[in-house]
């Protein structure tokens, strides 16, 4: 039996594309389709898919309230947040509602395939845009919070190198891209990592979706 996956978009066209498109994946089904938060509430507690693609903004409940009573009822669903919008608003509140994941609708289909199949393994997925909105707010909290002191608060440089890591770029990569020595990159990863007391960039997305739902 594949991957039961739930559907939750608003529009037609867009909810049907999704569909065929996932059906013709060997390890994946679309066990059903849905409009509104309140119908994805209830489809969800009848269906109990393995993943649902939540969209964000729909009319009635949207999907952070839809994902907040969902995580509250069956924590073991993994939801993935498929969204047009990358605003402040709409990322925080679907990751402290509890996602595993956050895509942009403008990803290829591949990113799609990836990041249900990363959050299967109870690792997170964000795309790169959304992943600097997380550690950004992160990163305002403490400095708005007084917590100067705290090893752990990001400069725009570390969130820059952070977003190269989490999309997966090496330090060779990194290094050519802004013209500095590997063993410089390397340093600097170093140090990040230090900061943010992670062993390894596997770890990364974790931290931002952790940080991100312990953020005010």
């Amino acid at each position: 039996m594949g991957t039961r996956i739930l559907i939750v978009e608003d529009h037609v066209i867009v909810r049907e594309g999704l569909c065929a498109l996932i059906n013709k994946q060997a390890d994946m089904e679309i066990v059903g389709e849905a409009d509104c938060g309140k119908a994805t509430v209830e489809m969800a507690m009848k269906l109990k898919p393995d993943v649902i693609m939540m969209d964000v903004a729909m009319p009635g409940m949207n999907g952070i309230e839809a994902t907040r009573q969902i995580k509250a009822e069956m924590p073991d669903i993994k939801i993935i947040a498929l969204s047009a919008y990358d605003n402040r608003e709409y990322v925080m509140g679907m990751v402290k509602a509890g996602v595993s994941g956050y895509l942009l609708k403008d990803c290829a289909f591949e990113e799609l395939v990836k990041a249900i199949r990363t959050v299967l393994q109870n690792k997170s997925y964000l795309s790169p845009d959304v992943t600097t909105i997380v550690l950004q707010t992160e990163s305002e909290n403490q400095m708005s919070s007084g917590n100067t002191a705290n090893s752990a608060i990001l400069s725009e440089r570390d969130i820059v190198l952070i977003k190269l890591l989490a999309e997966g770029k090496s330090a060779r990569e990194i290094a050519a891209k802004n013209n500095q020595s590997i063993k410089t990159i390397e340093g600097r990863r170093r140090r990040v990592m230090k900061k943010l007391h992670i062993n390894n960039t596997a770890e990364l997305v974790k931290y931002v979706i952790r940080k991100g739902v312990g953020s005010d």
